[in-house]
């Protein structure tokens, strides 16, 4: 059987550029059914169509960090329908709550560019510098009802240099999430279909 994968994202989409390129090139294997976000006008959206994959819009509801109830039920719903093995978070930036967790308990996977539990939540990569710290890194783990809490699949350091800036040290997170995550989801595979 070939693991079904739903991914959300609100941005550019370059973490799922990486598992869609593993996925097409044999080294990741699953099949991505399709690619939702929660920003009508996302980069995903549209690099999703490039890969050939299904992509959707999707209202979130009315708060800012978190979807509401019912749009999270029918989210929820809309990749059951899907026969969705695994929800990737790629790039989302809302937090998942219960109707999401209890219809994939232990099935939704998250990246943090973050060493877990260091920094957790918003601009990981600023909180990182202003802790004057040596290394940092990205961190893959699944969901829980938790800020950034969920047990770690993989984590990858990247070291701070004296220079960095924001965005420097950013840019070298994301080149690491994008060599950790399809590696993260081999296991995660691996272990869920076994």
């Amino acid at each position: 059987m070939t693991p079904r994968i739903a991914i959300l994202g609100s941005g550019k989409g370059s973490n799922y550029r990486s598992i869609a390129e593993a996925v097409s090139n044999g080294s990741l294997h699953a099949e991505i059914r399709i690619v939702l976000s929660d920003v009508a006008d996302a980069g995903i959206l549209d690099l999703a169509r490039s890969f050939h994959h299904r992509s959707e819009a999707f209202h979130p509801g009315p708060f800012k960090t978190r979807m509401g109830i019912e749009e999270e039920k029918a989210l929820a719903q809309r990749l059951r329908d899907e026969q969705v093995d695994i929800v990737v978070l790629a790039g989302f930036m809302r937090m998942v709550k219960h109707p999401l967790l209890d219809a994939f308990p232990h099935a939704i996977v998250n990246i943090h560019p973050s060493l877990l539990p260091a920094f957790p939540g918003l601009r990981a990569w600023q909180q990182a510098l202003d802790a004057h710290v040596v290394q940092t890194g990205c961190t893959v783990h699944y969901v829980d009802s938790g800020m950034d809490t969920g047990e770690i699949i993989l984590q990858s350091p990247v070291p701070v240099l004296p220079d960095d800036t924001p965005e420097s040290l950013h840019a070298r997170i994301q080149e690491a999430e994008h060599a950790a995550y399809p590696e993260a989801l081999r296991r995660v595979i691996a272990r869920k279909f076994a």
